[in-house]
């Protein structure tokens, strides 16, 4: 059974906090997801360290029931 939208921001929020979550079904069939994420913990970490937090935080459901999910991460930006 494929996750839906609010799960996984519910895993990455429960992980992080304080992070900006948009979830994008891709293909309208809840494999094929994007997720824009926002979060102060990615601050001067690279972008495949801030994926692997993101990979963390959903509990090794990335390639079972979570089939794609394209990554866009970012630290806030300073204003």
């Amino acid at each position: 059974m494929p996750m839906n939208a609010r799960e996984i921001e519910q895993l990455i929020k429960d992980a992080l906090p304080d992070a900006t979550v948009v979830i994008e079904d891709l293909a309208g069939d809840g494999d094929h997801y994007a997720a824009r994420i926002v979060s102060e913990s990615f601050r001067g970490k690279s972008r495949v360290q801030q994926h692997q937090m993101v990979y963390a935080a959903l509990k090794g459901n990335m390639g079972g029931v979570l089939h794609a999910l394209a990554l866009q991460t970012a630290a806030p930006d300073k204003g």
